[in-house]
């Protein structure tokens, strides 16, 4: 048995009967729930559509996802995220570089690191090379003034955490930035690179060894095992190609807003609703959203 979801950006509201009982009549699917009004909803399905990409595609041209998973298992037990672009909406090492002065050369490195082009480690060094000398409390700065959650987020960590699930952001960003976004979202534990400071400036360097793909799927299977869980029990969200490892090994992958080459090799992709389209494909109704 499987479950099909629709959903849309809950600010639009743009998801219509019209649309759902469309998509459930064409697979003869069953009775539909509807998780939030004109947001979201879901109904079974005895098997999985062999046209679901195609009607996938279509129901983008509405601004609408669709998301198919197995009915068993749905409701993880740990959610393991990224923080750029995905827990927060921007990209930390480029508002740094902003700041310095060089924000178009540093985002175009990121973005094409993001995308798979370029190697993380080496990107990640070259970009942060380029911060050298650069003030310290322009940190604080950057967090004071530019930086802003991804809507959605404050509700499915109180959401998960109410019902049991442990949280873990792991960003190949900086601890400067994930501490005070774990504080602030309830994280459980935060992973991510150090920037090495010397004498009140940036060196340029970060410690070794530096986060990258490889440590978030690290991340995945220490965690899980440490509270006792396999990698089915986890739900993983990013948008870059470094999150790719662990979006293919947790029982669900959920491209967020991703990089189309990253979406590309992900079952389960939102590009028009916020982060509680992660609580809509578990089950979660909009009524039993805490926080």
């Amino acid at each position: 048995m499987f479950i099909a979801t629709l959903l849309t950006n809950p600010s639009a509201k743009g998801l219509t009967p019209a649309t759902v009982d469309a998509v459930r009549n064409a697979w003869g699917g069953g009775e539909v729930q509807w998780l939030a009004p004109d947001v979201a909803a879901e109904f079974p399905l005895e098997s999985m559509p062999s046209n679901q990409w195609d009607v996938w595609e279509d129901l983008q041209k509405l601004g609408v996802d669709l998301v198919i998973l197995p009915a068993e298992g749905r409701r993880k037990k740990m959610l393991l995220a990224d923080m750029d672009s995905t827990m927060i909406q921007q990209e930390c090492i480029d508002e740094l570089a902003a700041e310095a002065g060089i924000g178009e050369r540093v985002a175009e490195i990121t973005a094409r690191a993001m995308n798979g082009e370029l190697d993380f480690e080496g990107a990640l060094n070259e970009r942060v090379g380029l911060l050298a000398g650069l003030d310290a409390s322009v940190i604080e700065k950057v967090l004071a003034t530019r930086i802003s959650f991804m809507p959605g987020g404050a509700v499915l960590l109180a959401t998960m955490k109410a019902n049991g699930a442990y949280a873990a952001l792991v960003s190949g960003g900086f601890t400067a930035f994930t501490a005070k976004v774990a504080g602030e979202l309830g994280f459980d534990e935060n992973r991510a690179n150090t920037l090495l400071i010397e004498d009140g400036k940036l060196t340029g360097k970060v410690a070794m060894p530096i986060l990258g793909r490889e440590a978030k799927v690290s991340a995945l299977k220490e965690i899980s095992a440490r509270l006792g869980i396999s990698a089915d029990d986890v739900m993983a969200v990013g948008d870059g190609a470094n999150d790719l490892g662990m979006l293919g090994l947790a029982g669900a992958g959920v491209a967020l807003h991703a990089k189309p080459t990253v979406a590309a090799e992900c079952d389960i992709r939102i590009n028009h609703g916020d982060l509680t389209a992660l609580l809509f494909i578990q089950g979660y109704a909009e009524t039993d959203f805490a926080g």
